[in-house]
């Protein structure tokens, strides 16, 4: 046997009674939903259920499975200790799924657990599921902040390791929705929240795994969202199968959206490799993306690859090829100025390291070093594998001179960059990025790169730039 099911659910506490106290009667769409769901479960009589949680152990850069020979867990958090929930855990599934994640070169396995108690996104699926069917063990998994196609290759991972180890398996992908929905609920409005559900329900309910993984990544970060990487990893177990799916019920009440639908698997269908789709449409893109850099990126990026393949540092112009050296300008090689150089992989961050003044004797020399700095420097992310160069993206800015300026309204977040200082602290952010959409919130996010506390006094100076970035 292999995958035969998956259930995509929410987790709203109050939808359990102990939590809610009544108010789980405005989810009642939703309580019918995972009431359905449940009945679909009991009657597969799954022998393991590999249930994916936001809320469990979570890694920038690896997926957490949870260890041990089994977990309890209950809504204390939420002020209800009682009742307990209890999952044993199928041990031999979770060790098979390190080893086959291993060998995709995906980084995943047991280190790193704090609690080892069962998260509320956990425990609230388990409920429901276990009255209609409670004879199953359990692998949990957690999420990362890799892009779509490592989770959705974590996904071919569990499909491969149900399949060797014969094994009646079926997925709970556990996420709510868009926590911006209404302007009175408790995160606000935003109007990518009803857009995402919008897509991602589109999208589960039509079987289309191929657009859940190449959605907005500025979409999914306005809206807020939960599930989205659990349902990419629930997408992954389908690959290269038809699927039937259904949504069962979906409805956002108090400003958080809660979609459940259920997904059974159908014939082998070459068609549906989205896996391999996916890359081969990224590796087009990518290769479109480099036929358009100008020279700036092309030497940020031979830097930044010299030094991930031969941990080779470029220092000067000559050390460059002569296909790069021939479109050196003036302004390269005989300014000085801060520069910014940004590595992104599927959209998604991968590094970004730069000077706000200049350190070197040229811009060039500022650029070939940042790139290096990029890649293995930034302390956000580990190093930049030689697996990761071909999905890498390079973008540089170059920075204008700081000037001081006594006030945020003298800032524009498209036109501007910003830097605030107190002291020896200084943090920079840099104009027209992606989520910062007001001044104030440009001022924050650079007050707290500098380690800047709120009742401190600090400078505000603002400089524009020059990006270079593939069309």
């Amino acid at each position: 046997m292999s995958i035969i099911a998956a259930y995509v659910v929410p987790h709203p506490p109050l939808i359990l009674p102990e939590v809610g106290r009544g108010q789980e009667r405005g989810v009642q769409a939703t309580i019918d939903g995972f009431q359905q769901a449940a009945e679909l479960f009991g009657a597969v009589k799954p022998e393991t259920a590999v249930l994916i949680s936001p809320h469990s152990v979570m890694y920038a850069d690896y997926f957490h499975i949870s260890p041990g020979a089994e977990a309890w867990g209950d809504m204390s958090a939420f002020g209800a200790g009682k009742p307990r929930t209890h999952a044993v855990y199928d041990r031999e599934f979770a060790w098979a799924l390190e080893k086959a994640a291993g060998k995709r070169k995906l980084l995943a396995g047991f280190l790193g657990q704090k609690d080892k108690n069962l998260d509320h996104g956990s425990v609230i699926p388990l409920r429901f599921f276990q009255e209609a069917c409670d004879d199953f063990k359990v692998v949990r998994l957690g999420l990362s902040g890799f892009p779509a196609l490592e989770h959705y290759r974590m996904g071919q991972c569990i499909a491969e390791v149900a399949e060797d180890l014969g094994r009646r398996t079926v997925i709970i992908a556990s996420g709510d929705l868009s926590h911006k929905l209404k302007s009175d609920g408790p995160y606000g409005f935003a109007p990518e929240g009803p857009e995402f559900d919008r897509q991602v329900m589109a999208n589960l309910a039509a079987g289309d795994f191929l657009a859940l993984m190449n959605m907005d990544q500025n979409l999914c970060e306005g809206a807020a969202e939960c599930g989205w990487r659990s349902f990419v990893i629930m997408a992954g177990a389908f690959d290269g199968y038809q699927v039937n799916a259904r949504q069962l019920s979906y409805e956002g009440p108090f400003g958080v959206g809660y979609g459940i639908c259920v997904v059974d698997k159908g014939r082998a269908d070459e068609s549906r490799e989205f896996g391999r789709i996916y890359l081969s449409e990224e590796s087009k893109a990518i290769a479109a993306a480099k036929a358009a850099e100008d020279v700036y990126i092309r030497a940020a990026r031979y830097s930044m690859e010299e030094y991930v393949r031969h941990r080779r540092i470029l220092k000067k112009p000559e050390d460059l090829p002569q296909e790069i050296r021939r479109d050196l300008t003036d302004h390269l090689l005989r300014e000085k100025a801060g520069a910014f150089v940004s590595l992104k992989i599927a959209g998604q961050l991968r590094g970004c390291i730069g000077t706000i003044s200049p350190v070197r004797q040229s811009l060039l020399e500022e650029i070939l070093r940042n790139a290096v700095s990029a890649a293995a420097e930034d302390p956000r992310f580990g190093p930049v594998e030689e697996r990761e160069l071909e999905r890498i993206t390079v973008s540089v800015d170059v920075l204008g001179k700081p000037e001081p300026i006594d006030s945020v309204d003298q800032l524009d977040v498209k036109r501007y960059g910003v830097i605030v200082s107190h002291g020896l602290k200084r943090g920079l952010l840099l104009p027209d990025l992606d989520g910062v959409d007001t001044t104030a919130r440009q001022v924050e996010i650079a007050r707290q790169k500098a380690g800047i506390k709120k009742d401190e006094a600090y400078q505000l100076e603002r400089f524009e730039v020059v990006r270079h970035e593939p069309l």
